[in-house]
């Protein structure tokens, strides 16, 4: 059963980029956040996607969930732009960054996908930027031109995400 809102409607769950990102849906390890001005999941222009792979739980397992991920990604017709693995050190687990374009009829989607271990689970956190309408492909490169680098290093160092912990609780609290 899926949830219309974990968080108070009036408080953003987190900020990514200086903009405050809203509960909007939720189902099992899936949650999606959009900023308080797009509302609507049928036609959004940002969007945070936090997922938890609560069995992958090394270095391994979250590899092997980002490989699978990126497989998604390229039979539903996505364009790889950019693939990156950080690798493992004493301090740090490894991390895997994908960037995919994906050209439907009526939208441009790039999403920007970081693999990591959190509170000893896989998890990926997923930015998401929709331009709609037809032939918008020179909006998508010059959108990419501008903010594709400085997306992708904010996204590696955010550590604002709620944990899958925190999450797992208030989807308890509010039975779903």
């Amino acid at each position: 059963m899926a949830s219309s809102c974990l968080y108070a409607a009036d408080q953003p769950a987190f900020t990514f980029r200086e903009i405050g990102y809203f509960h909007r849906w939720s189902q099992n390890d899936q949650h999606e956040f959009t900023p308080q001005d797009q509302p609507d999941l049928e036609k959004w222009s940002d969007m945070m996607t936090l997922n938890f792979y609560p069995d992958a739980r090394d270095g391994e397992a979250l590899a092997a969930k980002a490989n699978s991920v990126l497989e998604n990604y390229k039979s539903h017709g996505g364009k790889v732009v950019r693939m990156n693995s950080v690798p493992r050190t004493q301090e740090k687990p490894a991390e895997h960054f994908i960037a995919v374009i994906f050209g439907r009829p009526n939208f441009i989607e790039v999403a920007f996908a970081r693999f990591k271990l959190a509170d000893g689970a896989s998890c990926s956190i997923v930015y998401s930027h929709r331009i709609y309408g037809e032939k918008i492909g020179d909006q998508m490169s010059a959108w990419l031109d501008a903010n594709a680098e400085a997306t992708e290093k904010a996204l590696m160092q955010w550590s604002e995400m709620p944990s899958p912990v925190s999450l797992s609780r208030e989807q308890k609290r509010v039975k779903i």
